[in-house]
């Protein structure tokens, strides 16, 4: 059986996006997560948007932004005893809801240095 992926993309969204019954049996999707539709709203999104909305169009802005932003997870650390390791403490950067907003501006920011002032962004990385 041949899927399409319009299909694929309806049963992968089933569960985070309400669907009507005809899209539903369109998508051949035999079970939904009950009859009631979920919304889903993140509070987070109109900063994500700001954060997103942040033009860098000043040297010392996007000097500051490599600075303040780490490249690497500061919180990722391999704990050992005698020579051995004794347990991971995972990045945990990537659970701060912000992460990708974030690491885009610091990206923005490292671009705008090469590109525009022609800069050596090696020393931020």
């Amino acid at each position: 059986m041949k899927v399409s992926d319009n299909t694929t993309k309806r049963i992968f969204l089933a569960s985070w996006v309400s669907i009507n019954q005809a899209e539903a049996s369109n998508a051949h999707v035999t079970q939904l997560h009950g009859s009631a539709a979920k919304t889903y709203y993140d509070i987070l999104q109109p900063l994500r948007q700001r954060v997103d909305g942040i033009q860098v169009r000043d040297r010392q802005l996007a000097h500051r932004l490599c600075k303040v932003i780490p490249s690497q997870c500061p919180f990722e650390r391999d704990v050992k005893l005698f020579g051995k390791t004794v347990f991971h403490i995972p990045p945990m950067c990537k659970l701060n809801p912000l992460y990708e907003e974030v690491v885009s501006l610091r990206f923005r920011a490292l671009c705008y240095l090469a590109d525009e002032c022609g800069e050596d962004v090696s020393q931020y990385c």
